[in-house]
């Protein structure tokens, strides 16, 4: 088997089933789909169980223990050379798993490969996209992991099992655990990353802008700097990297004064020209993806 393919999920209602539907509508067929249910009681695994296609795998035991133990999980059951993961009310291009297949083939120096992400309502209407500004980066620096800037959209990835293997998640690091994961692999110099310049990736960006949750990811991301890595990383990068993340805090607090926090959106956004070329590529996707608009 070339690919796994992984969806953990803990009650993405109505979205559920889209997700499924746009993995079964790739045009690269060699991959085994894991359903992994963390605990869900909302119906989705009755939705999970609905799909007839001996490509999918559904794996319950009734817990819930959280993505960073679900995706350890997942790289204890693929079966694939390849692994590649989204989240459960999310959306992907027909043509994802095989560009990415291809990457990986074509690049050995390369441990994992990301892609562009689109932003989407939750009604499945494009907001925006944002897309990577290299090819690929051997050398991944401390500083770059730090301030979150390794271009990488966690949810989009294949990656070398091996590679997984080797990087485990933290299973203690929720809401972060890809953060700590590119930490830690490039602390180890094993963090070798490519790109697709292509938004092969649609995100329910609008669900992930809620208040809370973006203040809470910030903290959580000072608190492993603090507690985690305060031996490895230079004071000076510890105490710039303070400053920026209290200034974000600051900013998102305004916003949500303001009751503009969904405009983090653009702003993540803005440094990618909207050209109608990707515009009208995503549209067309959206729209071959089955029961997509069945409301």
């Amino acid at each position: 088997m070339k690919v796994t393919i992984g969806i953990p999920f803990f009650n993405p209602g109505f979205f559920f089933r889209g997700s499924i539907n746009s993995i079964l509508n790739q045009t690269f067929l060699d991959f085994e789909l894991i359903l992994l249910d963390d605990g869900s009681t909302d119906g989705s695994l009755e939705v999970a169980k609905s799909f007839s296609d001996n490509r999918i795998r559904i794996i319950s035991d009734g817990v819930n223990l959280g993505l960073p133990s679900r995706l350890n999980q997942l790289t204890d059951l693929a079966k694939g050379e390849y692994i590649a993961r989204m989240d459960a009310d999310d959306l992907v291009a027909s043509d994802r798993i095989i560009k990415q297949v291809e990457y990986l083939n074509k690049n050995k120096d390369i441990n994992l490969v990301s892609t562009g992400i689109c932003s989407i309502s939750n009604t499945d209407d494009l907001i925006s996209f944002r897309l990577p500004t290299q090819d690929k980066r051997l050398n991944t620096s401390i500083n770059t992991a730090v301030y979150g800037k390794t271009e990488v959209a966690h949810a989009s990835i294949m990656a070398r099992k091996d590679w997984y293997v080797r990087n485990r998640y933290n299973e203690t690091a929720k809401l972060m655990e890809d953060y700590q994961l590119w930490l830690d692999a490039t602390i180890k110099n094993d963090f070798k990353v490519g790109f697709i310049k292509e938004p092969l990736y649609f995100y329910r960006e609008e669900s992930s802008t809620d208040y809370n949750k973006i203040i809470n990811s910030y903290k959580n991301q000072l608190n492993i700097i603090k507690f985690n890595y305060k031996d490895i990383i230079p004071i000076k990068t510890q105490l710039t990297f303070t400053v920026i993340i209290n200034f974000k805090i600051f900013i998102t607090m305004i916003l949500h004064r303001l009751g503009f926090i969904n405009k983090l959106i653009n702003i993540r956004n803005r440094k990618t020209p909207q050209v109608s070329e990707w515009r009208d590529f995503i549209v067309k996707e959206l729209s071959n993806i089955p029961n997509l608009k069945a409301k």
